[in-house]
């Protein structure tokens, strides 16, 4: 199978829940059809910030299916399909190709951490990219799984043709540059998985990204792009100085919680978090406004809409 260029902004989507901690599906295709009028290039549906590890297939099939339903035409759709076991990912993935997903991308198994060595990880992708009917983008989020992917195990499995990119959501730029100088003249991509590492891999040559703060803040990470594109180096580093406090609340510093109640500040429809998250206290409350809305200011200032 072949892959075209990866190119642009893409948001991890959240996922909406009702007070009673039910999926909003309503909220959901209403935050699509904002993010439709932005500057995307496509939607990642089940990724980490859509809480997926709390969600059920049916659940997951159904925001897939909205997704596919709702998105503006052209957008690239990507589907998180991990799961545990590879039997189960090859079937999980393989019904989501079915609902309509371009690619799959799937986490690294890490229940059993120590265990997922580089052999047993090229084992895992191997099988799982021989079997399945779309492409598959690796996924390494070592904050999540504590299994961060080495060299070795994504040179050869950017062998694979069925293998066709990776986000690296590390945000540790010489990994990045690594990753790129292993597998430069393959047919495979790599996404920055967060902002704190955007431009930097602009510089590196990576042209696209799956942010968590584009949920929020969409047409800001685009414009950094944009003006990295143009040569004006300057107004790029602006931006992403403008974005880097915005990026550090929603993730490191207040979690999902925030990056949800930061959508909401900004115009989109974040709600509550699924239980055992736990929603922002008024006081964490208070902290995230004033990060948002400096951030948004500066951002105006530069005549650029979060």
């Amino acid at each position: 199978m072949s892959t075209k260029r990866f190119t642009g902004v893409l948001p991890p989507m959240i996922t909406s829940f009702t007070p009673d901690g039910a999926v909003d599906y309503a909220a959901f295709i209403a935050n699509i059809e904002h993010w439709n009028e932005d500057d995307l290039s496509g939607y990642l549906v089940n990724g980490s910030n859509s809480e997926t590890a709390y969600l059920t297939e049916y659940e997951k099939l159904q925001l897939l299916r909205l997704t596919v339903k709702h998105a503006k035409t052209g957008r690239l759709i990507i589907a998180g399909t991990g799961l545990e076991s590879l039997t189960e990912t090859i079937r999980f993935t393989n019904i989501c190709a079915a609902e309509g997903a371009a690619y799959a991308l799937v986490l690294t198994p890490c229940y059993y951490d120590t265990s997922m060595t580089s052999a047993a990880l090229i084992d895992f992708f191997t099988r799982l990219a021989d079997a399945s009917k779309i492409p598959i983008l690796l996924y390494n989020v070592p904050k999540f799984t504590h299994v961060n992917m080495k060299a070795d195990a994504v040179k050869k499995l950017a062998q694979h043709q069925n293998i066709v990119g990776m986000k690296d959501s590390t945000g540790d730029v010489p990994q990045l540059a690594s990753f790129l100088s292993i597998t430069a003249g393959q047919d495979f991509e790599i996404f920055v998985g967060t902002v704190s590492a955007w431009f930097p891999a602009l510089t590196l040559g990576i042209t696209a990204g799956i942010h968590a703060t584009a949920n929020c803040a969409p047409n800001a990470c685009a414009a950094l792009q944009q003006a990295f594109n143009a040569q004006d180096n300057d107004r790029a580093i602006a931006i992403y100085q403008a974005l880097l406090p915005l990026n550090t609340a929603v993730t490191a510093t207040y979690g999902i919680a925030g990056l949800k109640l930061a959508a909401d500040i900004l115009g989109y429809q974040g709600g509550t978090v699924r239980c055992p998250l736990q929603p922002l206290n008024e006081g964490q409350q208070q902290g995230l406004r004033l990060i948002v809305e400096t951030a948004r200011q500066k951002l105006l200032d530069l005549e650029v809409r979060p």
